[in-house]
């Protein structure tokens, strides 16, 4: 196996979450009753804000589908809160549209200069504002699907690159550990030959169902094949492993049906932040990670190792004392019998 290169807020319509939120950042009372009148019946879940300032507060706690954004209100203009959206890796693929009594074409121009939507004038009319969101949303939606697994449902590997993007910037700005985990199932080609793509199928959707039965906040992407990525955001390489080899244990555990003698197992390799070093980049990190993996595959497969050679033997030693604290159980129980 080679090392390999790197090749190349998220929260959206899903199956799991199908009504899309709205947010309507207006400091009129009137057009919130306006929006919520002529918004009715559509499916999606509207929230409102009165200020560009807790409009920022109410996007970084709620990541909508979609904004209506006012330009003339006092404070923080929607110009200038279009523009902190636009720079923000975490908001810039939220489509923004610009609702606002100001009509003249220079308006216009400079808000789709700076990245919105669309534009719609007030007073608006009920069926150009409905007609509005439903794009602004299907658009959304359409995008979701092609950062889909059409598989295993995960995550693919276009959105692993913009996500590893948003939340590098997120562990530099935070000051906060991030770990990427690259995993590869032992021997697949061998699984495929010997049961057929249908079965291997199979054992793609089963991983993928371990690998994200673990904490709420991990990211876990099919990247290519039998390779699967996981983001762990606020996570150092010691809480990484921890992670990574509940999971690694889960996956061997499994039972597989008509087939009692087949043991599928994957190896995986692990980096963080501090053991990739001062450049750190989303190419950077998927490098020391995948190099991990191929040190994992060398040494017999079914196993975790880091990026950091001091961090592996710490693993190894802890691995080997337990080992021996069993021996040594076991003989004393014997002992005890004798």
């Amino acid at each position: 196996m080679q090392a390999k290169t790197f090749r190349g807020t998220f929260k959206i319509m899903t199956e799991e979450n199908p009504t899309p939120i709205v947010l309507a950042i207006d400091d009129s009372e009137l057009i919130h009753h306006l929006l919520k009148t002529y918004l009715q019946g559509e499916n999606l879940e509207l929230h409102s804000a009165t200020s560009c300032e807790d409009g920022f507060k109410k996007v970084m706690e709620l990541n909508p589908d979609l904004i209506l954004l006012d330009i003339d209100m006092t404070g923080m203009n929607g110009f200038e809160l279009l523009e902190k959206l636009k720079a923000g890796t975490s908001t810039q693929n939220i489509p923004v549209i610009l609702i606002s009594a100001l009509c003249e074409s220079a308006d216009r121009e400079k808000g789709f200069d700076m990245g919105a939507f669309d534009f719609i004038a007030k007073p608006f009319d009920q069926l150009e504002l409905k007609a509005g969101v439903r794009n602004a949303l299907r658009m959304k939606m359409l995008e979701h699907k092609t950062q889909r697994d059409g598989l295993t449902g995960l995550w693919n590997q276009s959105y692993f690159k913009q996500r590893m993007i948003q939340e590098i910037a997120e562990a530099r700005r935070h000051s906060r550990p991030l770990s990427l985990v690259v995993c590869d199932i032992d021997r697949f080609k061998k699984i495929n030959d010997n049961f057929h793509h249908q079965f291997g199928d199979f054992v793609l959707e089963k991983i993928a169902k371990i690998l994200l039965g673990g904490r709420t906040s991990d990211i876990v992407c099919r990247y290519a094949g039998d390779e699967f990525v996981l983001i762990l955001p606020s996570t150092n390489i010691q809480q990484g492993y921890e992670v990574v080899e509940r999971i690694r244990t889960a996956i061997a555990a499994v039972a597989w049906p008509d087939k009692p003698n087949l043991a599928v197992t994957a190896s995986f390799g692990i980096c963080d932040t501090a053991s990739v070093g001062e450049e750190v980049t989303p190419e950077t990190m998927f490098q020391a990670a995948d190099s991990a993996l191929y040190k994992a595959k060398e040494s017999g497969r079914n196993n975790v190792r880091s990026s950091s050679n001091f961090f592996n033997i710490l693993m190894q030693a802890r691995t080997f004392w337990g080992t021996l604290k069993s021996w040594l159980k076991k003989i004393q129980f014997q002992q005890c019998l004798s």
